[in-house]
């Protein structure tokens, strides 16, 4: 097939790569524009960006495809479908009529729960015992088109990250199987019951709140782990939890309980097992107390 390529981060590269490996003619990546990344704010292209361009693909980086001539040269293409995965631009309506049988999406959660930017974080954050990844026709509304298959896995005490990568294999493998086969897996309207939404993570979300129970406390580490990492402050300073393990334990919410970092919550306790001060490489807890100690009844 003639194929158009949408995606930005890491979570696409998997489907990106699968699909130039599956024999398909990628006939344009797009992406979204280089950031400023790093101490030094060079403009950074994003992982698509970069894996497009070690395939030989032509990598295409509007702001906006809201203008006439950026969808008549996306329409130029002559494309038999687009593969979307976390791009991260709205699609206008032209844009997904022109390709011959539309746009299709890999996107991470079993639709229609948890439609939106941030499936694999809310998912953690909620306690879900499963998710997976949803191959979806794409429409104007957000995550509301029908689907055409579904895989799932279990959540376990997976980090985003972690989740993040299985899911993206996952979906890459799916997309593939479905685009072999198209007409084997015919949209099915998603149901009105269950749904959901992923909002975008607000970085005051990951401020560890102690009040909660000490299962919802690690299930923050885990759905803030590696970007942008949960973390709690001692004495101005902050500290990034990127692990923690539950301890049955009580005491005062926010105080520490021992020598050993365990932190009281609203029931129970949690401890860091990696943690990551500011400008410094991540470390185990009992690295980073051996050179600042804190003490029991220190209130984080």
């Amino acid at each position: 097939m003639r194929i158009i390529f949408m995606g930005t981060p890491d979570f696409a590269v998997p489907t990106l790569d699968a699909l130039v490996a599956a024999g398909h003619a990628v006939v344009a990546a797009y992406s979204q524009p280089p950031r400023p990344a790093g101490r030094g704010k060079k403009l950074q292209p994003s992982p698509v960006h970069l894996a497009a361009e070690a395939h030989g693909i032509e990598v295409r980086t509007p702001v906006s495809l809201k203008g006439a001539d950026e969808q008549a040269a996306l329409a130029a293409l002559e494309a038999d479908v687009a593969v979307v995965a976390a791009y991260g631009l709205i699609l206008p309506q032209p844009v997904l009529d022109a390709p011959r049988l539309g746009c299709l999406n890999v996107h991470g959660s079993i639709l229609p729960r948890w439609r939106g930017a941030a499936p694999v974080q809310r998912a953690i954050l909620a306690g879900d015992a499963m998710t997976g990844v949803t191959i979806m026709q794409m429409e104007r509304g957000l995550d509301t088109g029908p689907m055409l298959a579904k895989v799932e896995t279990p959540v376990d005490g997976k980090t985003a990250g972690e989740l993040t990568s299985e899911l993206a294999e996952k979906g890459a493998d799916l997309m593939v199987r479905v685009l072999a086969d198209l007409w084997a897996y015919p949209p099915v309207v998603q149901p009105e019951e269950g749904v959901t939404y992923a909002h975008k993570i607000d970085k005051a979300e990951s401020r560890l709140d102690f009040a909660r129970d000490a299962v919802e406390v690690e299930r923050q580490v885990r759905a803030f782990a590696p970007a942008p990492g949960a973390f709690l402050e001692l004495e101005g300073e902050r500290y990034r939890v990127l692990a923690a393990e539950i301890v049955d334990v009580s005491g005062d919410a926010g105080m520490t309980v021992d020598d050993a970092l365990t932190i009281a919550c609203g029931a129970g306790a949690i401890r860091p097992t990696l943690i990551q001060r500011a400008g410094r490489p991540a470390m185990d807890a009992a690295s980073l107390l051996r050179g600042r100690a804190i003490a029991a009844g220190t209130r984080l």
